[in-house]
């Protein structure tokens, strides 16, 4: 059943850099509905059906959309390629009437942790970097919102742990895959339930800063990767190995 519609410019919110997706739907500042998808990485079968849904459900044109905010990573390489071509494909289709912005995914996770009965005053975001590292950003919070300290990076968390505060909090689905070197940080670790990126969070992050103007142009709506994707690195090393050598031939 078509709901009824308020007035103000409808948006969509993508988040496709954790294993469960998501999206939301939005007009102005109004939260108007968000969907999770039905399972673990299925963001290229259920993404595009379910913005189709959530708009059809709302009385929302596609062609109606003005903005459209895109959890842009760290993360699964797959997933963010898939949400911001979603995102980029939206803005083309709008012919200059539709504008992004790219929401940072650390940033994303930090402000969970907003809903937890008192919140950290610091706090570390942790992601599997693979190999036996993370991405990680710091941050601190601030008036009610958790503001970046450092920039993400990709670290070992034993030398990440030298750096962070006393009582530093973390969060983040890294922690399951690096359990043993987080216990010995004795970083307080929160609640499972607040480490998935959730489309909610991205449209709160990404209204704000369209509010205030700040939109990214289709060069800067590009996944942010901390390193390149393994793939490529794995190409690379073996192009080079078949190249030959200087005394070859």
């Amino acid at each position: 059943m078509t709901q009824p519609r308020h007035h103000a410019s409808p948006a969509i919110a993508i988040e496709t850099s954790g294993r469960i997706g998501s999206i939301a739907l939005s007009e102005g500042p109004q939260l108007v509905q968000a969907a999770v998808f039905s399972a673990e990485l299925r963001h290229a079968v259920e993404l595009l059906p379910a913005i189709d849904a959530i708009c059809r459900d709302h009385g929302v044109a596609p062609s109606e959309l003005t903005e459209v905010y895109v959890s842009g990573g760290p993360g699964s390489f797959t997933g963010l390629r898939l949400g911001i071509t979603v995102a980029r494909m939206l803005v083309w289709a709008g012919h200059g009437r539709v504008r992004a912005v790219r929401v940072p995914t650390l940033e994303v996770i930090a402000q969970n942790c907003l809903e937890t009965p008192k919140p950290p005053k610091d706090l570390v975001v942790l992601l599997d970097a693979k190999r036996g590292r993370v991405y990680a950003a710091t941050f601190t919070l601030d008036q009610a919102r958790y503001r970046r300290v450092t920039e993400p990076a990709e670290r070992k968390v034993a030398e990440l742990a030298s750096t962070l505060p006393d009582r530093c909090a973390a969060v983040g689905e890294g922690i399951a895959y690096h359990r043993t070197a987080v216990d010995r940080a004795r970083l307080t670790v929160l609640p499972e339930e607040l480490n998935r990126p959730r489309a909610e969070v991205v449209h709160a992050l990404g209204f704000a800063r369209a509010a205030a103007g700040d939109f990214d142009g289709p060069a800067a709506l590009v996944p942010i990767y901390v390193r390149r994707p393994e793939a490529e690195e794995v190409w690379e090393r073996r192009h080079k190995e078949s190249e030959p050598g200087p005394h070859s031939g």
